[in-house]
């Protein structure tokens, strides 16, 4: 079985993102992994200038970098099962084989925020973000306590062969350019501030794509998990929100 993890490190350097891609490098050689890690953009999506939502600070590069790591898609051919990981997810050392996890059966694995152990500030604030994201995309049956459904893709696992089929033979940029995506991209109404996540989540749910709850271990929320300890992937999202924007990510890393 071939193996690729891939990974997109773009725009200003921090300690944190040096940190956790150098972990995540050590994990691919010691499960034997191939790795990648695209520091240029090549996709360069961009929103409409005329119609777009997006604020300049979203496309301050000149182009969405929240929608470089679907790159990965072009690798499909090549390996038989892709992590794609943000580069601000941490691996522990002694973290299992991700891939050992996916189901022959799925095409994509994610972890649902909704089945993390997470706390109580956090489920209030996915309530909230998956009403915005998804009340327009999803009907009002799937509404939980918890908000609508959605996986976090920032650590996704795709199963190739499964998976392929539904990019009709497209390769990256042409999936992402779709006019079904295209208010996404340019930012309309709700999803202003939206990554790739709304329009992957609402891809899979459209097409009925066969997906796999990832493991939340393999996701754990840094200050939103309440089980981080025993997580093997420390994902330190919201780097902004984070003390010092994550810089004293030695530090953190100490506290779990």
């Amino acid at each position: 079985m071939t193996t690729l993890i891939y990974q997109v490190y773009v725009g200003p350097k921090s300690k944190l993102y040096d940190t956790c891609t150098e972990s995540v490098k050590a994990y691919a050689d010691k499960i034997g992994a191939d790795y990648i890690c695209q520091t240029e953009p090549k996709l360069m999506m961009k929103p409409n200038p005329f119609t777009s939502n997006r604020s300049e600070g979203a496309s301050r590069l000149g182009y969405l970098p929240i929608y470089e790591k679907e790159n990965a898609f072009d690798y499909l051919d090549k390996y038989d099962k892709i992590a794609i990981i943000d580069s601000d997810v941490y691996i522990r050392e002694n973290a299992a084989n991700v891939f050992d996890s996916l189901s022959d059966d799925a095409a994509i694995a994610a972890s649902l925020e909704s089945n993390m152990p997470i706390t109580d500030t956090y489920v209030k604030k996915i309530q909230n973000y998956s009403r915005m994201q998804y009340s327009s995309l999803y009907p009002s049956t799937m509404l939980t306590d918890r908000g609508y459904p959605f996986a976090n893709m920032g650590v996704m696992i795709l199963n190739s062969k499964n998976f392929k089929p539904y990019l009709n033979g497209q390769n990256a940029k042409q999936f992402l350019m779709r006019n079904e995506f295209r208010d996404f991209i340019d930012g309309k109404g709700p999803w202003k501030w939206s990554t790739d996540q709304t329009l992957l989540n609402q891809w899979i749910w459209k097409y009925q794509i066969p997906f796999q709850d990832l493991d939340w271990r393999y996701n754990g929320l840094y200050s939103a998990n309440t089980k981080i300890e025993e997580c093997h992937f420390i994902h330190f999202f919201l780097k902004d929100l984070l003390s010092g924007k994550g810089e004293n990510i030695n530090e953190m890393l100490k506290g779990i």
